[in-house]
């Protein structure tokens, strides 16, 4: 049987659906994919639910009809602006005569982990072990045969935002898919852009999307900070059509096309014909002001990362330097080194580590669904038909399926 998983990104101003297979060893055939703008989500925010939903059905409709099956359900992303993550730690004795940890245990003490005091705005979207304790022994994966007295759990608690988790239900609901749960988008992003060896040491990991930039610092393979600043690369188009007179499209048209973000880069400072904003006539403007502008706003996003990391005191102790991802600027060349004059650390672009995938736009879908894989393992299909067969009752072992259960029962 096909193990397909089926992921929705929803970013900040459109949709990315992807649809892959996974092997029973973990690696990731991307089968479909596709991207759509919407119209219903302004800077990460579902402000139109029909239109979101719609979006979202086509979206997956495209998706669909490359990969040749037929889905029903779908993991999201959930950006940092819409959660939080609390660090909790709890207990539970073992009963029975041989004191043999059971999957039953490790539930219970999964549930009784996911207590912890909310935010009246708050629900609680996902629970991630990060290690298991039995008698003081720490650092346990997977305490199941084992025996002891005492079970513990560290984890992290993500709490999302009760009116965006809502409307994401709304959206999906109607767009004809079930939300089998919620990823969160560092934790997507790391599992593609990132080494094992960067999560270990540190690293800064930098998503520019379109109108929202992610920031999430990675170390000793935890999520230790995430973030978000409200500026991103739709903000350069929008500073090109501002500052030289001409239409956004036009604009977005020209950063696209001159893809630099240092004027000391630039071949040839020609003069190119470009219309005037609600004005039928044309004039001359030369490629280095157009590169002027991309640069200050590349400048500024990097500024008020390196600012935010430093309120958090996250910004030193990451050896392994700054990863820049996402669709807003990475294309531009120039960013790199405008990156490393803000935090005086290597960087690098990021580069996919699943089959099929090149686009920096489907970094956080094919993420979502490495990440599913890799914590819960290739389970059961989310296919329904055509080459999809019958589903049959799988069970990936252990406490794999219990984490899983837990998992999608939290909706």
């Amino acid at each position: 049987m096909e193990n397909i998983i089926s992921c929705v990104d929803i970013g900040s101003s459109k949709i990315c659906t992807l649809i892959a297979r996974a092997s029973d060893t973990g690696e990731l055939e991307v089968l479909g994919k596709a991207m759509e703008p919407c119209s219903g989500i302004k800077k990460g925010i579902i402000v139109d639910i029909e239109s979101t939903a719609n979006s979202i059905k086509n979206c997956m409709i495209k998706a669909q009809s490359l990969a040749n099956v037929e889905v029903d359900s779908a993991y999201v992303n959930i950006m940092g602006i819409h959660a939080d993550i609390i660090h909790n730690k709890s207990g539970i004795s073992i009963s029975g005569e041989d004191r043999e940890i059971t999957v039953n245990d490790v539930r219970r003490v999964l549930q009784s982990a996911e207590n912890v005091n909310l935010p009246q705005d708050r629900q609680v979207i996902d629970v991630i072990p990060i290690q298991y304790i039995v008698d003081g022994y720490d650092e346990i994966v997977d305490p199941v045969g084992m025996s002891g007295g005492k079970l513990e759990v560290e984890v992290d608690v993500v709490a999302g935002k009760i009116t965006f988790v809502q409307n994401i239900l709304k959206s999906m609901e109607k767009a004809g898919l079930k939300v089998n749960g919620f990823v969160l988008e560092g934790l997507a992003a790391a599992e593609v852009a990132l080494t094992q060896e960067e999560k270990d040491m540190g690293v800064i990991l930098i998503d520019v999307g379109g109108g929202i930039t992610n920031i999430s610092v990675i170390k000793n393979n935890r999520l230790v900070y995430f973030g978000a600043i409200p500026v991103g690369g739709d903000h350069i188009s929008n500073d090109i059509s501002i500052g030289l007179r001409i239409p956004y499209n036009e604009a977005d048209k020209l950063k696209r096309e001159y893809e630099l973000a240092l004027t000391s880069l630039i071949k040839n400072d020609q003069e190119i014909t470009v219309n005037e904003i609600n004005e039928n006539k044309k004039k001359n403007i030369k490629v280095s002001e157009i590169v002027e502008i991309i640069e200050a706003r590349v400048q500024e996003i990097f500024y008020l990362c390196k600012e935010q990391l430093k309120e958090a005191n996250v910004l030193n102790g990451y050896g392994k330097g700054v990863v820049l991802a996402g669709g807003g600027i990475s294309y531009i060349d120039g960013n790199i080194q405008l990156a490393y004059e803000m935090f005086d650390l290597p960087v690098r672009i990021a580069s996919y580590r699943v089959s099929n995938i090149s686009q920096q736009e489907f970094l956080i879908a094919a993420g979502c669904a490495k990440y599913i894989v890799n914590r819960f393992g290739a389970k059961e299909s989310d296919c329904k038909g055509k080459k999809a067969k019958k589903k049959k009752e799988r069970n990936p072992g252990g406490i794999l399926k219990k984490l899983a259960n837990l998992f999608n029962n939290l909706f």
